[in-house]
């Protein structure tokens, strides 16, 4: 989740505490600036990353002018920074990938509960869909890959941002607007709020005719996640009853799991 932020480059990055190079010690930390400007909306000052991340400020003008250089920043006339278009190449191949691992687990989703399975990455202030395999009802829902909406009137919006702090929250609501899809979407922050705090005490979030009337959305977290990511299952609101999420939510933890460790057995991590 956006809020779970275990980077701390200024005293964990150090090549005497890594046994890393000072090369590779540049490298974790400008990937760690990315990061935290994708976290801050994609537009940052130098000294918003000095505060949030640690570093002195020349370190950070000597990084960000070298991903400047590499297109992966651009400087604005305010002197701000803000991420390059470069990076749409390498977030567009990594979704890709992200969807190819993730279809055989959201196979065995629309095996054992007949419904749709999507999933989907927090990018910037949109969830955007990066993989689902159809449920073979004549009566089913089709979400389009690479689709973008926004988190409020979602499942997946609600299971990526149940572990971001009020505030982030709030900011996010602040810079997307919270436009009615139906006549039961939640359009302000307060109520965005209190559906989220239910989210984190049941364990899974709902999506009730909020993005289209007639359908229903149930969705968890994929825990451990390179990056925010939630899968889900969708259906008409007859066949998605209270007594279906009952019996659907724990198996969809149990695929989160095993979706979780196959994203890091290719990402690589055991290696």
């Amino acid at each position: 989740m956006p809020s779970s932020d275990r980077r701390n480059p200024a005293t964990a990055a150090t090549p005497a505490a890594t046994g890393q190079s000072g090369g590779v010690q540049s490298l974790e930390r400008a990937f760690d600036l990315l990061e935290r400007m994708a976290d801050a909306g994609g537009e940052v000052g130098l000294s918003e990353l000095s505060g949030t991340s640690g570093l002195p400020l020349p370190t950070i003008h000597r990084l960000m002018r070298t991903l400047v250089a590499c297109g992966y920043v651009r400087q604005h006339p305010n002197r701000r920074y803000a991420l390059g278009p470069r990076l749409i190449r390498l977030g567009e191949s990594s979704s890709r990938l992200l969807g190819t691992w993730a279809r055989p687990h959201l196979a065995r989703l629309v095996e054992e509960t007949g419904e749709t399975a999507n999933m989907a990455l927090l990018d910037g202030d949109e969830v955007v869909y990066v993989a689902q395999v159809p449920s073979r009802h004549s009566m089913r829902m089709f979400t389009e890959v690479g689709r973008r909406v926004l988190p409020h009137s979602t499942g997946v919006g609600k299971a990526l941002l149940a572990g971001s702090s009020p505030e982030e929250v709030r900011a996010v609501l602040a810079r997307t607007g919270m436009p009615a899809a139906t006549e039961r979407t939640i359009t302000t922050p307060e109520g965005f709020l209190a559906a989220l705090e239910h989210v984190r005490e049941v364990g899974y979030a709902m999506d009730d005719n909020e993005q289209e009337l007639g359908v229903r959305c149930i969705a968890v977290s994929v825990p451990d996640s390179p990056t925010a990511a939630a899968i889900s299952i969708s259906g008409p609101a007859g066949r998605v009853t209270e007594a279906a999420t009952d019996k659907f939510v724990p198996l969809m933890h149990e695929v989160a799991e095993q979706l979780s460790k196959a994203l890091a057995s290719n990402g690589g991590t055991g290696a």
